[in-house]
């Protein structure tokens, strides 16, 4: 890669004049700029040396890739002597002078406390659902399954237990999530979760007599909205007595005085107001959900998407959690209608990427469609969203119509979802057993919508897009001789090999990763790893080509010529090394089992970074086929990535 020449395409691309501040990662570039519309969206699309690009969070971001991005970032600032700065300091600099938001500050507050629950969630909603297929009559004959085969009422009855415990334990999740979020200890909060669900609470008397004064002995399983009032005062106190208190006594009293003044001030004033307050947000969402009915479910489905692309969505947790316990009570309820919205709109907004796949001649587009295609689904939208549907636009509103025509059908046939989980094809296992046939049907007319209209409607506007290319590729192909019999001559260097897992751990697809670049396979195919330990070793024999001073990733070469990215953590560069080690340099030689480095998973995970680990093959397009080896739990050395030369 000539770095030079391409920092220069860059420059000319955005425009020198409309660089405000610029950074790197491991990946990409990541630029602030005062005019977005001002970009040359073309000219990097059609640079053979630009991965992809996508806006986030305010910057500008150009994925070149591992071992070339910091030379290209160095060749910018050349350049343009643009203000350099650390992606953390960028993060401010995006962010200067933009009013403080204070729906987006609360949407993120939520985001930040219900996100992490959200596993337990699912898996007592799908215990849930398993158990539904047990109980219920006439899914498989006039009785349900325990009562035609009674040696199964054992397992249905265990299930029952497992599914429920996160529901009526709720409590003690939120208070543990939000102590994290509000700054208190965790484990005063998770004292404070499990105070007020107490099994005693009302057991021996509905009241306690203090000095005349009857307080209830409320027991506030299932609930959320209390529990997070009481976890922001016990925030409030703890944070005032560790400043006044001596520090002889303060290790003794802060925790006593915390608990014992938020545990009463929750029993008496916070509890009784506030679980009101929870009742009637419920109440109101299901009276709009009844009165709207599939009117509202198809306005909902039209707008989801849209919702999506402004980060609103991050509040719904906080939302469908409350539907998702009322219906996991008494299984009675709107159940978990959002859920149900959402997997249409993800599979509308996949199968409208899915016909841009059939219908572009960019070979660069056609990779990604079809990865991002796959992705959403399986629930995760943001690759077809920001790296297809939105560049050509007129997929996206017709994903809107497929997800608005689908919800609506979903809505009349009347849908529940018992639990939250994957929205998408997969979704069916979070649905009410009697509903799914329904859901199955309206995922399918998501999908045959938004798809019919996407190819119907491209078939004709995107054969101005097809003649642009081939003209591109004429004009181009002079020039790039030389590089294709370069590119011949590669390939015959390469052969086949299988890659190791550098880490132990859960093997998963890419696809799930919760990064787009990663997710979309925009730096090639490979395969993640969520870590079981901090141990990071070579996954081959071959060279260090990069090895980062923040120590969060590796570039190898291996000695049958695959290009390896070992990336720990998602955005962890801007933990800037710490909680790193690293034990090689580039242009060392490795053998397959060396230690490359560690990481304290527990530290990156208490920083609040996902520490998935993603190997990637970076010159994926250099072989014949790259497949991610299935496997489930995985130790470092077994065979994890399998590359095909020819």
């Amino acid at each position: 890669m000539d770095y030079k020449k391409v920092a220069s395409e860059v420059v000319a691309a955005v425009g020198k004049d409309n660089l405000v501040a610029a950074a790197h990662c491991a990946t990409r570039l990541r630029l602030v700029l005062k005019d977005f519309d001002a970009i040359d969206q073309a000219a990097l699309d059609n640079n053979a040396d630009v991965k992809g690009t996508f806006k986030t969070n305010g910057q500008y971001q150009i994925i070149i890739g591992p071992g070339d991005v910091n030379f290209v970032y160095d060749e910018l600032v050349k350049l343009t002597g643009v203000q350099e700065a650390s992606t953390e300091e960028l993060k401010k600099i995006a962010d200067n002078g933009k009013p403080f938001n204070p729906v987006m500050a609360f949407i993120k507050l939520l985001s930040d406390i219900f996100v992490p629950i959200i596993p337990a969630l699912v898996a007592g909603g799908l215990l849930m659902a398993l158990n539904n297929f047990l109980t219920q009559p006439g899914l498989f004959g006039p009785k349900s399954i325990i009562q035609m085969n009674t040696a199964v009422k054992g397992f249905s009855d265990i299930i029952q237990l497992m599914s429920a415990a996160p529901f009526i334990f709720l409590p003690i999740l939120v208070a543990i999530s939000a102590s994290k979020r509000f700054g208190a200890n965790q484990f005063l909060g998770a004292a404070i979760g499990m105070i007020m669900t107490s099994p005693d609470l009302g057991a021996t008397a509905k009241y306690w007599n203090i000095l005349g004064y009857h307080v209830m002995q409320t027991n506030y399983k299932y609930q959320v909205v209390p529990v997070l009032v009481a976890i922001w005062v016990l925030s409030i106190l703890e944070k005032r007595f560790h400043k006044i208190l001596p520090q002889a006594v303060d290790f003794t009293f802060t925790p006593l005085l915390s608990v014992i003044i938020t545990g009463f001030l929750t029993f008496t004033v916070i509890g009784p107001v506030f679980k009101e307050v929870s009742d009637l947000l419920t109440q109101g969402i299901v009276w709009l959900y009844n009165t709207t009915s599939f009117i509202g479910m198809g306005v909902f489905g039209l707008t989801y998407s849209a919702i999506v692309t402004t980060g609103l969505h991050q509040s719904f947790p906080a939302i469908e959690t409350q539907l998702v316990t009322e219906f996991a009570k008494n299984h009675v309820g709107s159940g978990d209608f959002i859920f149900v919205v959402a997997s249409m709109a993800n599979v509308a907004q996949g199968a409208a990427t899915l016909a841009i796949y059939f219908l572009t001649k960019n070979k660069k587009m056609k990779g990604l469609a079809s990865s991002a295609s796959v992705s959403a689904f399986l629930g995760i939208t943001e690759p077809a969203l920001f790296g297809v549907n939105l560049k050509y636009k007129f997929p996206f509103f017709c994903a809107l119509i497929g997800s608005g025509v689908a919800a609506m059908v979903a809505g009349l046939t009347k849908v529940i979802a018992a639990s939250m989980g994957a929205a998408g094809f997969i979704g069916f296992l979070s649905i009410y057993p009697s509903s799914i046939p329904f859901y199955v049907m309206c995922e399918l007319l998501s999908f045959a919508v938004a798809f019919a209209l996407t190819f119907m409607y491209g078939k004709k506007n995107l054969k101005e897009e097809a003649v642009n290319m081939s003209t591109v590729s004429a004009i181009q192909s002079t020039e790039k001789q030389t590089e294709v019999e370069q590119n011949v001559k590669k390939q015959l260097s390469l052969s086949d090999e299988v890659i190791a897992s550098p880490v132990n751990g859960k093997e998963v697809s890419l696809t799930s990763v919760h990064d787009q670049v990663f997710s979309a396979k925009l730096m090639g195919d490979g395969a993640a790893v969520i870590p079981a330990d901090g141990n990071i070793y070579s996954p081959v024999d071959g060279e260090v080509t990069v090895a980062y001073e923040t120590k969060h990733a590796y570039g190898l070469k291996s000695d049958d010529g695959a290009e390896i990215l070992i990336h720990i953590g998602i955005d962890t560069v801007n933990l800037k090394g710490e909680h790193f080690e690293s034990f090689v340099k580039q242009g060392q030689r490795v053998k397959k089992g060396d230690k490359l480095g560690t990481v304290d998973l527990a530290a990156v995970k208490e920083a609040g970074y996902d520490t998935t680990v993603m190997v990637i093959v970076t010159n994926t397009n250099d072989y014949a086929s790259v497949d991610r080896v299935q496997n489930d739990e995985v130790k470092a050395g077994d065979n994890l990535v399998a590359v095909t030369a020819h």
